[in-house]
């Protein structure tokens, strides 16, 4: 199945490309699809990198930071999962990713800012949600997602930027100027839309469930969620990407504006009580 989705990114967005580029005629749509297979084959192997890269994360090694390579080691091995590699990422606000081709090339990402407010019981509970992720192969779908959801909004930007840059004055004789207005307010919501497809509220229940099995207690995972739903509305993440926010465990936007149509997360608090309710 997640094959299946990937696939139908991957085509969803040569298909959108092409499109666009056939506004510019027959060299403009080669052109498109050229470029639409070289950003195939980057989202596929370098996808999860390419996230990495964007949040400055560092892997870090066992004797730096055993107390976490001790809790994901444990972890896999309830999970049967191979370690992937762990990346810590500097902000203060307390969050987590995952990301990875399949669990064989995965990684788990956590910020310095929840090494400081959560306990190790708590954190076990955030990286089994992120190991139940790398598991039931949901990473690769959501990596992709987002750098295509990423790509489609820059290219939306720049086409809006292009014909201002045109010249306002000149918007009558300036074809171009709709066209851009045009890819913009169709791109945007595409976008939104892509990412809302990617991961459905019912595999963050899933991951939650499976992670708080990983870990042992529904409870650790709860209390965790708890902290950093107040963390991040207080502290929100600084140059945190709107397009990548349904990969973070919880939503590092605090207030409600358009960065939240990106979420596809269950509401904090309903994912907290059905945790509580959770019987393991």
């Amino acid at each position: 199945m997640q094959r299946i989705r990937t696939f139908f990114f991957l085509t969803f967005l040569t298909v959108i490309l092409v499109l666009l580029g056939s506004l510019f005629g027959k060299e403009g749509m080669i052109i498109a699809f050229i470029f639409a297979l070289l950003m195939n084959f980057f989202s596929y192997w370098f996808s999860d990198r390419i996230v990495l890269a964007l949040y400055h994360c560092q892997e870090v090694k066992e004797n730096k930071y055993p107390n976490l390579f001790r809790i994901v080691g444990k972890l896999t091995q309830t999970a049967s999962l191979p370690m992937p590699k762990i990346y810590i990422f500097p902000s203060s606000t307390p969050n987590a990713f995952a990301t990875g081709r399949n669990p064989q090339h995965s990684a788990v990402a956590v910020s310095t800012g929840i090494l400081q407010i959560l306990s190790d019981e708590e954190i076990s509970g955030v990286l089994g949600h992120e190991l139940s992720h790398i598991k039931n192969r949901d990473v690769l779908v959501a990596t992709i997602a987002a750098t295509i959801a990423g790509a489609i909004t820059f290219i939306a930007r720049m086409a809006q930027w292009g014909a201002l840059l045109g010249g306002r004055n000149r918007e009558r004789e300036n074809p171009f100027a709709l066209i851009g207005y045009l890819l913009m307010a169709i791109l945007a919501p595409l976008a939104v839309f892509l990412v809302q497809m990617a991961i459905s509220r019912n595999r963050e229940y899933l991951a939650d469930e499976k992670g708080a099995g990983f870990c042992g207690n529904p409870l650790y995972l709860a209390h965790a969620l708890e902290k950093l739903s107040l963390a991040n509305k207080r502290i929100p993440m600084a140059g945190a990407n709107p397009a990548t926010s349904h990969l973070f465990i919880v939503n590092p936007f605090s207030k409600k504006n358009i960065f939240n149509l990106f979420s596809t997360h269950p509401p904090i608090e309903e994912r907290i009580k059905h945790l509580e309710n959770l019987r393991l």
